[in-house]
């Protein structure tokens, strides 16, 4: 059993929509304490969950924190931050938030940029909203240059499965999203790990949800990541190819069948069939030594051009396929 303990905090109602902090938190004694105190006051709830946290950061933030909004999770065991995110919109679904803000505990996200955040769902302008810390090239020049390249991977691989071709930086964990939003989601098959914020994409897009970035710069101080980057080389892409693969057969097969459909099967076996049938030509002809004919090269060819058309056409057609309308206005 998750133990939870409660403040007397309240949540002051008015024109503003309440907004409440979400902060998973594991081994960040260090800097969890100065994140919470530059917490603005347009924050109503805040929960910090400790997500079995071996150096106790709920039982620090309990004896040091006396800010009467922040509420701390405690999970007895750690269970990965997706998780501890979870957990944590729980208790502000709860609470009675409308804006559910997560950021992290480690001090990378500036708490001055919550706002501007959370504007784009406060305006009706989006549903989900999330940092990039690519806009700005000038701080571009503070990120280690290996986690420049994997992101940059990483966010073309995100494309893919989630969808949202108008947004980059997939990993960024600095977010926001609308309650109504937040409740909708399947969260019993929400990937619990780091692969959470890229399977959110995934769920947020079969949900219909609107998604945008909001340029941040990120900072990077002492703190120590515990993502494994081989073990991200080995597991994003599987998870990655699978989540586009159902995102596929969800929107163009499933839910709909479109012209974009027929030019996805047509496009496939177009290209398969040219190129083994050129392979087993090319093989043929190696083996015997005759040349191939003319008509062989373009039976082989053509099959191959045109797939290719057709696959670039369903690309298109998804790229442009991007959930324009706002979801949470509509629930």
């Amino acid at each position: 059993m998750d133990e939870v303990a409660h403040t007397s905090a309240s949540v002051n109602r008015d024109d503003a929509p309440v907004i409440a902090v979400v902060m998973p938190c594991y081994r960040e004694t260090g800097n969890v304490l100065d994140v919470l105190a530059r917490i603005g006051a347009e924050v109503s709830r805040i929960f910090v969950v400790d997500d079995g946290c071996p150096d106790g950061t709920g039982d620090l933030v309990r004896r040091s924190c006396d800010d009467p909004r922040v509420d701390v999770i405690v999970h007895q065991s750690n269970s990965g931050v997706g998780s501890a995110v979870l957990s944590g919109y729980q208790a502000a679904i709860d609470s009675g938030a409308e804006i559910i803000i997560k950021i992290d505990g480690d001090g990378q996200m500036a708490p001055a940029l919550i706002p501007r955040l959370a504007a784009p769902i406060v305006l009706g302008q989006a549903d989900y909203a999330k940092g990039n810390r690519f806009h700005d090239l000038d701080g571009l020049r503070q990120m280690p240059g290996l986690r420049l390249f994997g992101n940059l991977v990483l966010s073309f691989a995100s494309k893919l499965s989630s969808g949202y071709w108008n947004i980059f930086d997939p990993t960024n964990g600095f977010t926001a999203i609308h309650a109504k939003v937040a409740q909708r989601l399947p969260a019993d098959r929400i990937s619990r790990g780091y692969f959470f914020e890229s399977d959110m994409l995934f769920h947020l897009n079969l949900t219909g949800a609107v998604v945008i970035d909001v340029p941040m710069t990120a900072r990077y101080g002492d703190e120590t990541s515990g993502l494994s980057i081989p073990r991200v080389a080995v597991e994003f892409p599987i998870k990655h190819a699978w989540n586009a693969l159902r995102r596929v057969f969800y929107s163009y097969f499933l839910r709909d069948f479109t012209a974009a459909s027929v030019q996805l099967v047509a496009g496939w076996g177009l290209l398969l069939f040219g190129i083994v049938f050129g392979a087993l030509e090319w093989a043929a002809s190696n083996a015997t030594g005759i040349p191939a004919t003319a008509g062989t090269v373009i039976l082989a060819a053509l099959p191959v051009i045109l797939g290719s058309q057709f696959l670039i056409a369903f690309l298109d057609f998804d790229t442009r396929n991007v959930p324009r309308t706002p979801l949470h206005p509509r629930l």
